[in-house]
């Protein structure tokens, strides 16, 4: 039988599943009456697979024939409008119904123009609800034509026009958020593998946006990989944390293999083993760890799936911005209020002294708080006669105990010179009038006892500083502090808080100095 054949008029009383068929061919549901026999078989009427499609679809839908006449009403359009099916198929039109009198007119004039064009036709109008409500719609209409090519009607999808609005703006958000945005934004899946990186995180891991996708994160953190997955897999769990979170890492030396050096690449020069390096020169220490360690002010995200039932983890967003200046310049502030703190405790302690050689000690004392492990007092032996005056000899005067942190009590000269090789530290300070400091890049604890034990120092020090000891225009000696593998090593501002601790430390061997 032909569609032609089975097609007829739709009606009023025609109810909402027997009357749904294509535009043009409306009888089609009929035939469900004329072959009960096998209404689950191969040959089920083509109406009952098409009403469980059109009640399924997430848009409102609504079909009309060549004479204006709805055929099509899906469940969607009756949860937006509050028509029924059954109220609304048969029905000459919108008007005076779904539409007002004054808008009737123009919505069917727009109807009746998409079935007489080809392609998608876009309008937006106000529709009327079952409750005397208005919404506004945004519709997409097109013909449908029939079995003899001729237009047979046309089909309408609309939606409510915020739900459209509010679409578009999560797609422009996302969109822009991975090209536009200053903050770095990383897609991260369900297996804690880069989806996606915006221009501003590409940069920020060193890589390319291309290369990103497919790759863990441990691809391009040093370190802090480990800490920032199990930041991924509490998010995928349990949800964002209530508030940004900061990650310090350190990233992988990709330059050389990538072809890639960031904006904030630093190259770090190494120490040489016998090398000691004057204050006001270049930073050294770790071979680039403080350069590259970077701290990330981190938002997370878990990504659900809209289209399932139950939210499906799609993976995590991870919004990170760069704060390693500002984190810099809070912990440089912390650590300035807290060194002059003890200047000052340190000054009125040491004023409550009888001996200036236990003032001296009390300096040292609380300079050492959170600034090194050891400290040492060497001072100046006056050369013997026929000795040549340029030869510089040490001899300790003050020390903290090897092996556990304490106290740095003076001890009686003995005399007797140390033996410290040409080259060491400390005879730089006294020769250069200024800091110097030195540091080991032997990472094996023999290797790096070794390199202590060679200076004169406890074994377990892996970094060094020297300033020395001036007071009235002379060098009076050198005080050393030193620090163990746990701490890092001394930098500018550093040399500059131990040349402080010097100057009071100074004034008091002067003064010891004298009373001899």
């Amino acid at each position: 039988m032909s569609a032609s054949q089975r097609s007829e008029p739709a009606g009023p009383a025609r109810s909402a599943r027997s009357s749904r068929g294509v535009p043009g061919q409306a009888g089609a549901a009929a035939s469900a009456s004329v072959r009960p026999e096998c209404p689950d078989g191969p040959e089920r009427p083509d109406s009952e697979l098409l009403a469980a499609l059109l009640d399924g679809m997430d848009a409102a839908l609504c079909a009309f024939d060549a004479d204006g006449t709805v055929t099509h009403w899906n469940h969607e359009a009756e949860r937006i409008l509050g028509w029924t099916a059954a109220e609304a198929v048969g029905r000459k039109g919108l008007g005076g119904w779904a539409a007002r009198p004054g808008d009737a007119r123009d919505v069917d004039a727009r109807l009746t123009e998409a079935m007489g064009t080809t392609g998608r036709r876009v309008h937006e109008f106000a529709l009327l609800t079952k409750d005397g409500g208005r919404v506004l719609v945004r519709t997409q209409s097109s013909a449908v034509a029939g079995a003899d090519g001729r237009p047979a009607g046309v089909y309408c999808a609309f939606s409510e026009v915020h739900a459209q609005v509010d679409l578009e703006r999560s797609i422009a958000l996302s969109e822009a958020l991975l090209e536009d945005a200053s903050w770095n934004v990383v897609l991260v899946d369900a297996d804690l593998r880069v989806a996606v990186v915006n221009a501003s995180a590409a940069g920020a891991l060193r890589t390319a946006r291309k290369a990103a996708p497919g790759r863990p994160l441990g691809d391009f953190l040093d370190q802090g990989a480990e800490e920032a997955e199990a930041a991924l897999q509490h998010v995928l769990a349990e949800g964002a944390p209530p508030a940004p979170t900061e990650l310090w890492v350190t990233l992988r030396d990709t330059d050389a293999a990538d072809g890639f050096e960031g904006a904030d690449s630093v190259r770090c020069e190494l120490l040489d083993d016998d090398e000691a390096v004057r204050g006001e020169g270049a930073d050294r220490g770790e071979p680039g760890a403080a350069a590259r360690r970077r701290c990330w002010r981190s938002g997370f995200l878990r990504l659900a799936s809209p289209l399932t039932e139950e939210p499906t983890p799609l993976g995590v967003a991870w919004i990170f911005q760069d704060v390693t200046e500002a984190k810099g310049q809070e912990q440089e502030s912390a650590r300035m209020r807290f060194r002059g703190n003890q200047l000052h405790r340190a000054t009125r302690a040491a004023a409550e002294c009888e001996a200036p050689m236990e003032a001296a000690s009390v300096h040292l004392d609380f300079a050492l708080a959170g600034f090194a492990d050891h400290a040492l007092i060497d001072l100046v032996l006056d050369p013997p006669p026929g000795a040549p005056e340029d030869r510089v000899r040490l001899v300790r005067a003050a020390a903290t105990p090897i092996g556990a942190p304490g106290p740095c009590p003076p001890v009686v000269p003995g005399g007797i010179p140390l033996g410290y090789p040409e080259g060491h530290p400390a005879l730089q300070a006294v020769d250069r009038r200024g800091s110097v400091r030195a540091s080991t890049r032997r990472l094996d604890e023999p290797a790096a006892a070794q390199w202590a034990v060679a200076r004169k120092w406890p074994e377990d020090t892996v970094h060094g500083l020297c300033a020395v000891l001036r007071s009235r225009g002379r060098t009076l000696g050198v005080v050393t502090f030193l620090r163990t593998s746990s701490r890092r090593a001394f930098d500018r501002t550093d040399a500059m808080y131990a040349e402080d601790v010097a100057a009071r430390v100074a004034a008091s061997v002067d003064l010891a100095v004298g009373r001899r």
